[in-house]
């Protein structure tokens, strides 16, 4: 069973942030340039929120506001689910179907270590079945 930290290994720790008081604006270039849909909100070193395009879109954009004066902590959410380098991928699946959201930020104790998304774990649960599929097909033809 794949761990969390199986897929970070694979894909790297890297993790995109930002800080509450700064501009939805800013927010917003960040996750263009890294071509990310959301972004780990940070006060210091600790984990305050998360915030992802659906939050600029129904909180921003459809309520009229300025992407320039509203502040990230006004949209973010605060206090994410997350999880740690030995969840299996079939738990963060079951968290992402359940909570309704596409990334999980990793923690290893109170220190941030990374960040999966919903398609980090379809990805690892495509490839552990084209595993399996390939050593079935290798145990028939014998």
């Amino acid at each position: 069973m794949r761990q969390v930290r199986h897929l970070l290994e694979a894909k790297g720790n890297a993790v995109y942030t930002i800080t509450p008081e700064a501009p939805v604006l800013d927010a917003i270039r960040l996750m263009a340039e890294r071509g990310v849909g959301a972004l780990l909100v940070l006060r210091g070193e600790a984990l305050a929120g998360i915030v992802t395009e659906r939050d600029y879109a129904r909180k921003v954009i459809l309520k009229g506001h300025s992407s320039r004066e509203t502040s990230v902590s006004d949209i973010m959410t605060p206090s994410p689910a997350t999880v740690s380098p030995a969840t299996s991928v079939e738990e963060c699946m079951r968290l992402c179907t359940e909570l309704r959201v596409r990334h999980l930020p990793v923690m290893d104790g109170n220190r941030l270590v990374g960040i999966v998304s919903i398609g980090d774990l379809v990805k690892a649960v495509i490839d552990d079945q084209a595993n399996e599929i390939d050593q079935l097909q290798r145990y028939i033809a014998g």
